[in-house]
């Protein structure tokens, strides 16, 4: 896979096509939005979903930590669909977290969906985390302060573009010289359209998209509305 590299506030980013944030100096992995056990969730309710959410979305994680050897992985919210995740997770799935846990310092942010992270997921658990120019949180504040870098998740942007005659449209990162946004990194994860006034209206002035693609990272600029 080819990363893309994206500068914010003095610090050199890699954006991964998984939908992963690495910071080489910080040798940190950031991801948003796993929403493990999706799939089981829906279930309980009647919708029936294919039962490998997590299978597929734990997969990719190891994948981006065995490309980019990490030493920290934090993850920005809703890491799993509801609080009962955890408790529903396979018992194989869940020796591989804890393995991960086990080799990295992970921190688990509270999202909408699991404000309240089980008490046997490994790791760290916070609100919000700052390091250098960056603070890390689950949603975006509307109202920004203060001089850091804002980094968050829970919108799933999604963006279109034209390539080669055909209209496509793919989950992005998003960002402008105070924010970034990720794409939700997990299997079963929808997405909401750059173009909505929930997500426009956090970059008055114009952003930058970086569209995941399969091996590549694909860049392009958007006005403001």
């Amino acid at each position: 896979m080819n990363t893309a590299p994206l500068v914010l506030g003095g610090a050199r980013l890699l954006l991964d096509p998984s939908g992963a944030l690495f910071w080489p100096e910080e040798s940190l992995l950031v991801v948003a939005d796993l929403h493990l056990e999706k799939g089981t969730a829906f279930d309980r309710h009647g919708l029936i979903l294919p039962p490998w959410d997590s299978v597929e979305t734990l997969a990719a994680l190891e994948d981006a930590i065995e490309r980019h050897a990490p030493a920290r992985l934090l993850a920005l919210g809703d890491s799993f669909h509801d609080a009962g995740g955890w408790a529903r997770l396979d018992r194989v799935l869940k020796a591989r977290l804890l393995a991960i846990a086990a080799r990295i310092e992970t921190v688990w942010l509270s999202g909408n969906h699991d404000p309240e992270p089980d008490p046997e997921l490994p790791g760290h658990r916070a609100t919000i985390a700052s390091r250098g120019p960056f603070v890390f949180r689950h949603e975006a504040s509307a109202d920004r302060t203060g001089e850091q870098i804002e980094i968050s998740g829970h919108f799933h942007p999604k963006a279109r573009m034209r390539l080669r005659g055909q209209l496509i449209a793919r989950a992005c990162f998003i960002t402008d010289e105070r924010r970034l946004i990720l794409p939700a990194f997990g299997a079963y994860t929808g997405g909401l359209d750059v173009s909505d006034p929930t997500i426009a209206g956090l970059f008055p002035r114009g952003t930058t998209i970086f569209m995941r693609g399969r091996h590549n990272i694909y860049r392009f600029e958007r006005a403001a509305a």
